[in-house]
C-alpha cells in the first residue's frame, strides 16, 4: 500500500443530543429524503467530528464501517503514484456523502483529506442497513450518490484532464463557484494536483487570471469570478 499522509484528525465530538433536521445541509444529505420523525433511532448513531485542514479522515486501503457527510468545507480524495506524486482525483462538497464503499465492506480507495476545516457527520453502516430494508426510498437516494460519485471521476477525466492548464483551471472555478460568484481558491500545491500541473505552473495561471480580469481576490482563499470570461478561457478562446 502507497503511503498517505499522517492523520491529524481532531476527536469526533458525539450528536447524540443533534438535532438533524436542523442541520443546513440536510435537504441536500443523504438522509434528506427521511422525514424527521424517522431521524429520531439514528441520532445516538451518527457522530460528529471537525477536522483542520491538512488532517486525515482516512487513508487508501483502510477498512472501517462508516460513510461520511460533509457538512461544511472541503475535502480532497487522493491517489498517490508509484513516484510519491499525489493526485486529487474528486473534491468533496458540503452535503455531499464519501466512503461509499464501506457499504459493500470494501476498503477505501482514496485517502480523504481535508482542504479546508471541516464538519463532518459519521454514519456506521449499520445504521444504513437498517435503514435500507425498511426506507426503499433511502436506497434510492444512495444509487443516486453512487451515480454522482460516478459522474464526478467522470467530470476529472475529461473537464479538468484534457486542454490546456488555462482551460482546466477555468472549468474547475465554473464548478465550484456559488451563487454570489465566489470561489475557493485553494493552494497552488493542490491546485496543481488537481489540474495535473506543477505548483510553479498553477502560479503562473492563478496570476494570468488576476491580470486579465477572470478573479480578483475576495478574503484569503476566496476568489470572485467573471464567469463570462470563464467561459471563454474554458473553452480555449483565450
Amino acid at each position: 500500500m502507497l503511503e498517505t499522509p499522517n492523520r491529524r484528525d481532531m476527536p469526533p465530538t458525539s450528536r447524540s443530543d443533534s438535532r438533524c433536521e436542523a442541520c443546513p445541509v440536510r435537504q441536500r444529505s443523504l438522509f434528506g429524503v427521511l422525514p424527521a420523525d424517522r431521524l429520531d433511532g439514528i441520532l445516538r448513531q451518527v457522530d460528529e467530528a471537525e477536522y483542520a485542514a491538512g488532517a486525515s479522515i482516512y487513508t487508501t486501503g483502510e477498512r472501517r464501517s462508516t460513510v461520511f457527510t460533509l457538512r461544511s468545507g472541503y475535502v480532497k480524495l487522493l491517489r498517490f503514484l508509484p513516484d510519491g506524486q499525489q493526485r486529487i482525483v474528486r473534491l468533496v462538497k458540503p452535503s455531499c456523502t464519501f466512503g461509499l464503499e464501506a457499504l459493500v465492506g470494501d476498503t477505501y480507495g482514496h485517502a480523504a483529506v481535508v482542504l479546508e476545516r471541516a464538519v463532518v457527520c459519521m454514519i456506521p453502516t449499520t445504521a444504513i442497513d437498517g435503514l435500507r430494508r425498511t426506507t426503499p426510498t433511502l436506497h434510492d437516494q444512495l444509487m443516486r450518490r453512487w451515480q454522482i460519485a460516478l459522474e464526478e471521476a467522470d467530470v476529472w477525466l475529461t473537464e479538468l484532464s484534457t486542454g490546456k492548464a488555462p482551460q482546466r483551471f477555468a472549468r474547475l472555478l465554473r464548478r465550484l463557484v456559488d451563487a454570489n460568484g465566489v470561489a475557493p481558491l485553494f493552494s497552488r500545491e493542490d491546485l496543481g494536483a488537481m489540474l495535473a500541473i506543477t505548483p510553479e505552473h498553477a502560479s503562473r495561471v492563478v496570476t494570468d487570471f488576476r491580470r486579465n480580469g477572470a478573479i480578483s481576490d475576495v478574503t484569503p482563499g476566496r476568489c470572485r469570478c467573471n464567469l463570462a470570461q470563464l467561459s471563454r478561457l474554458a473553452a480555449g478562446d483565450d
